[in-house]
């Protein structure tokens, strides 16, 4: 649908794809931005703190920073973007601005000053929002990454002693813990039932979506049926919930005594549950026969191709690397929404409002991370392969049969 409605917008307005022809100057006068911040209104209000304190330095630079959904973020975003009308600044999905850079809508970032915040990000973040043809059309604004949560006192009354470190030591704590009565012992949160966490399992058995150039679509291999496989019996054999589940509320009752969920949940434990605090831990999650594996996501935040004030959305968009930005971000995120903010410069994870535990666990995920592709169509072609994937939970869909769909589906959109 997204496809479609771009392409006739793009017709209607003569646009082209491929960068952009911005002028490198702003236009006279104090600049005024509109900053379109995709997630909650708490996330808005602590960024517009940081967008004050910018101003303090930047007298003749305002920023106003407005909280638009994810449920319809990405239409909005594509019709400002083919379009060429809305806001100054946008954040998004990590895969956003390769896509609607490619649409002629976003800013090439690499004509102004991003060497420290390519420098400072990891390697596979910084991959993932690097078109193919090496623009950068947004750098990472967050990081967020998977996370396995559970309760040491649940898995010990199963005799449990650990918190699994494999897929199969996973599995068999899960038969455990059913056994002694907790009735779910295992909750996915973030993407549930899509293909983010079947990515994380994807890359544990050795398998990727596409070959590193972009040049092949590797999603049906063999590794990637044993991890689909793998992926479904969650469904099928052990009882993961299909539906998006309270995390924190299920864990501080006693319903749920596992969970791989995103790491921004940790932020909000102990506030909304008291009952929880000091009964939780976290780990990095369990590993495939390749070894770690998982994804990482966040957003990244590019400057919008229309904008009036392109040194000036560029600048702002680069000083969300500073110190200064990450400190008040940090704060103002945990204290407004109760989220775990996690910055793109991972040094400074020992800042994070996190437990020892907490940033031990994030550290060790760092190192096995991969983002999401930078391959042309994937922001397309994902919500194809979690329908395909979903048919091997809910009508048996063979796996082999059901990923040879989605390859053909992806190497369409690749063209």
């Amino acid at each position: 649908m997204f496809a479609t409605a771009a392409a006739v917008v793009l017709l209607a307005a003569g646009c082209t794809t491929g960068g952009t022809d911005t002028p490198q100057q702003d236009a006279a006068g104090p600049a005024e931005l509109l900053f379109w911040n995709t997630g909650s209104d708490e996330q808005a209000a602590s960024l517009q703190v940081a967008a004050d304190r910018y101003k303090e330095t930047h007298p003749d630079v305002t920023v106003k920073v407005q909280a638009i959904s994810w449920d319809d973020g990405h239409a909005k975003v594509l019709t400002a973007a083919t379009s060429k009308s809305g806001p100054d600044i946008i954040s998004g999905g990590l895969s956003w601005g390769i896509e609607f850079g490619e649409l002629g809508g976003m800013i090439d970032l690499n004509a102004y000053d991003i060497a420290q915040a390519k420098q400072q990000t990891r390697p596979e973040l910084w991959n993932s929002i690097t078109s193919t043809d090496g623009a950068v059309y947004g750098i990472p604004m967050d990081m967020v990454l998977y996370v396995f949560y559970y309760r040491p006192d649940l898995l010990e009354a199963a005799g449990v002693t650990k918190a699994p470190a494999t897929w199969e030591e996973l599995f068999a704590a899960v038969e455990k813990v059913k056994a002694s009565g907790v009735v779910t012992p295992l909750v996915e949160e973030w993407g549930t039932f899509e293909w983010l966490p079947w990515f994380n399992y994807l890359k544990q058995a050795g398998g990727a979506l596409y070959s590193d150039d972009c040049s092949q679509v590797t999603i049906s291999s063999d590794q990637a049926v044993l991890a689909t496989t793998t992926w479904a019996d969650q469904y099928r054999k052990y009882g993961v919930p299909k539906a998006t589940v309270d995390v924190g509320n299920g864990l501080a009752k006693g319903e749920y005594a596992m969970a791989i969920g995103a790491s921004y949940l940790a932020g909000g434990f102990d506030a909304a549950h008291p009952e929880l605090k000091g009964k939780w831990q976290t780990a990095p999650l369990p590993v495939g026969p390749a070894g770690a594996g998982s994804f990482v996501g966040g957003k990244i935040v590019g400057a919008m191709a229309h904008t009036r004030f392109p040194q000036a959305a560029a600048d702002f968009v680069t000083w969300l690397y500073t110190d200064e930005a990450v400190e008040i971000l940090q704060r103002e995120v945990f204290t407004r929404g109760g989220e775990l903010y996690i910055s793109p410069r991972p040094e400074l994870l020992d800042k994070a409002n996190a437990s020892d535990n907490l940033r031990q666990t994030l550290k060790a995920t760092l190192n096995t991370v991969t983002g999401p592709p930078n391959c042309k169509g994937w922001e397309t072609s994902g919500s194809e392969v979690s329908k395909r994937l979903q048919a091997v939970v809910n009508d048996g869909k063979d796996p082999k049969a059901a990923l040879d769909e989605a390859a053909t589906i992806m190497q369409d959109n690749l063209r």
